[in-house]
């Protein structure tokens, strides 16, 4: 099993006739994701051959949700045309947006977070500038590579797109349900929170690898979470350890101000409410692997 993006998802992208979405289009296609057309106001009409297929641009993304039953929509269009793209989705009521952009103005991520809010959030939007969501063996919505990991146990949710590749190759032989690249602006659609409770509910998400970094109290908010509503054993990995006071690192959300945001106060929240955290990835992975084993496996 798998949350959000599963192998019955029908995906469609915006901006799929440039560069990058035809790319990542063909990338996504060879994964076995369920690409069932694009997104291209100016193209409307037209067919891209992309990885053996011939996929139909449509007008808009309703256009497309009524022509193909598309569910889940993945974002590659330039930072100034993102909130329009996405706007467009949520008012179409398509079920998951990933937005891949990177760059995309901290006002119009809030305008689209706070449009998604005033439509009922029927539209879960995923980054943006985030790799995107993975199901192992089922689909790939994004841009995490396909071939690193297996299909298991284990799920996955990280601020960091680098980060979240090597978890999911240091895991490999035991495998996940699903990874989730969150992103790691100021203001971003999911959270690590929303992902911790999709993978307590999920029957087969036996434990959770939780990746932050400094910046912001989103990781001293999921500590909260986790002691009150996850029962599942959580491993965790805190990026910025070594980041100066003052200097955005990476991320535009990866900034430490004073005493806020660092990886040492971070560390000692999720510590502090039973999750073990590494101090590199591949300690955090022996760290899943020694929890896990106390964990029956039955995920099929």
């Amino acid at each position: 099993m798998a949350i959000w993006l599963t192998a019955d998802s029908k995906v469609i992208v915006q901006g799929m006739t440039g560069s990058e979405g035809s790319k990542h289009t063909a990338r996504m296609l060879a994964a076995g994701t369920n690409i069932v057309g694009g997104v291209n106001a100016r193209k409307a009409g037209q067919s891209v051959d992309l990885g053996g297929r011939s996929l139909p641009v449509f007008g808009t993304v309703a256009e497309a949700m009524a022509e193909t039953g598309a569910d889940v929509s993945v974002v590659f269009v330039p930072p100034k045309f993102t909130k329009d793209a996405v706007v467009e989705a949520i008012d179409a009521e398509i079920g998951l947006c990933v937005v891949i952009t990177e760059g995309v103005p901290v006002h119009d991520t809030t305008r689209m977070w706070d449009h998604a809010i005033e439509k009922g959030g029927r539209t879960r939007i995923i980054g943006p500038n985030c790799p995107g969501i993975a199901s192992p063996g089922a689909s790939n919505a994004g841009i995490i590579p396909a071939d690193i990991t297996t299909p298991g146990r284990i799920g996955l949710v990280s601020k960091s797109g680098t980060l979240t590749y090597q978890m999911m190759y240091e895991l490999r032989d035991i495998g996940f349900s699903t990874c989730v690249g969150i992103g790691g602006d100021p203001v971003i659609g999911t959270t690590h929170i929303d992902a911790l409770k999709a993978f307590q509910d999920d029957p087969d998400t036996e434990a959770i690898v939780m990746i932050g970094e400094i910046g912001g109290d989103a990781e001293e908010r999921a500590a909260a979470y986790i002691e009150e509503h996850v029962s599942k054993p959580v491993v965790g990995y805190v990026a910025g350890f070594t980041a100066p006071e003052g200097k955005t690192m990476g991320h535009a959300g990866a900034i430490v101000s004073g005493s806020s945001g660092t990886a040492q106060a971070k560390k000692e929240a999720l510590e502090k409410v039973g999750v073990r955290v590494g101090k590199t990835p591949t300690e955090t992975a022996g760290l899943l692997r020694e929890v896990l084993a106390a964990v029956p496996a039955t995920a099929s």
